[in-house]
């Protein structure tokens, strides 16, 4: 069976066959052409979201002093640039 091409190059993709490819909307399809004049259809994956490492010290801050005052407790009294 075969499907229309639109005016602006768009097919749509049956749902058995996105539901096969594990395909979900917005996501990303390669074409790949094979020497035999055959097209290969690929779901791109999406990347695997890399969770934040600052997430763990979100609202550990001192609330209430200057950054300088926070500078200052940090290095130590007394001390000079």
């Amino acid at each position: 069976m075969g499907h229309a091409v639109t005016v602006k190059g768009q097919v749509t993709i049956p749902k058995a066959m996105r539901e096969h490819m594990g395909v979900v909307k917005g996501q990303e399809i390669e074409f790949v052409a094979q020497p035999n004049g055959q097209e290969l259809m690929f779901a791109v994956k999406p990347a695997v979201p890399q969770e934040n490492p600052f997430l763990k010290w979100i609202g550990t801050g001192v609330s209430g002093m200057r950054t300088e005052e926070i500078l200052n407790e940090t290095r130590g009294e007394g001390w000079n640039p």
